[in-house]
């Protein structure tokens, strides 16, 4: 039974916007939380920032079905009947699963890199494109999806691209696409929790949300979504020195 849910053409799309809500509802909980509870507040990267508000959450909603109702449903569905999904007998072992998940979080952070850096460089792009991602200074959770078609289409392709060209076991493949989305969302969250990614991974190799946020305030730093290596390669890595203030 849950196999045949796996093999329909309808499941991809379905399972990228149930992945992407249930990490996303956990943050707007906090945010919702955050004025009667102040050891929350201290855990905001922006303190003093713009907390979202009900018409901003549900404007990003209503992208965010909108886009993938519209863009990335008949776009999955069309991919599936060029790629039929099939289902090994035996499931990879986990060692390997966490190398696979490992090697495609990496990957996908190049490509999003160069794409994104392109797009902060060439200003026809950044104005046609990518502006709509930096509505908002003081980011929450909702806001990771508001973007263009193009940007959710393209991110999408590199998201699907990377366990291709790796050749990875489909359970790989949706255990990547689970961490992809976690990763992102956390990035947009606002919050720096004690579980959060970077600082749970050492020697700074992860970025963080306070790392994706100054990006967001300034950008013109930070423009690999998770991990540092490229933006200090490339003298693009900035640090947030203190917890600031914006307004959107």
């Amino acid at each position: 039974f849950f196999g045949q849910h796996i093999l329909s053409p309808f499941y991809p799309v379905l399972y990228s916007f149930t992945v992407y809500m249930a990490c996303c509802i956990p943050y707007l909980a906090l945010d919702a939380l955050s004025p009667v509870i102040p050891a929350l507040k201290r855990c905001r990267v922006q303190p003093r920032g713009r907390r979202p508000t009900l018409g901003m959450v549900l404007h990003c909603l209503a992208h965010t079905v909108y886009s993938h109702l519209v863009f990335i449903f008949p776009v999955t569905v069309a991919y599936w009947y060029w790629r039929p999904v099939s289902l090994p007998r035996a499931a990879p072992q986990l060692h390997r699963l966490i190398l696979d998940v490992g090697a495609c979080l990496l990957l996908f952070d190049f490509q999003y890199f160069i794409w994104h850096v392109l797009h902060h460089k060439i200003k026809w792009l950044y104005k046609t494109f990518h502006k709509m991602h930096h509505k908002y200074t003081s980011t929450f959770a909702l806001t990771t999806q508001y973007s263009s078609a193009w940007e959710m289409l393209s991110l999408g392709l590199f998201a699907g691209a990377s366990p291709l060209l790796l050749g990875c076991h489909p359970m790989t493949e949706m255990a990547f696409f689970i961490f992809n989305i976690y990763l992102s969302v956390e990035d947009h969250s606002g919050y720096e929790l004690p579980w959060s990614t970077h600082r749970l991974i050492p020697f700074g190799l992860c970025g963080g949300p306070a790392h994706h946020d100054l990006h967001h305030q300034k950008f013109v730093s930070n423009y690999a979504p998770y991990f540092t290596h490229w933006d200090k390669l490339f003298n693009t890595h900035a640090q947030n020195s203190s917890k600031g203030k914006s307004k959107d």
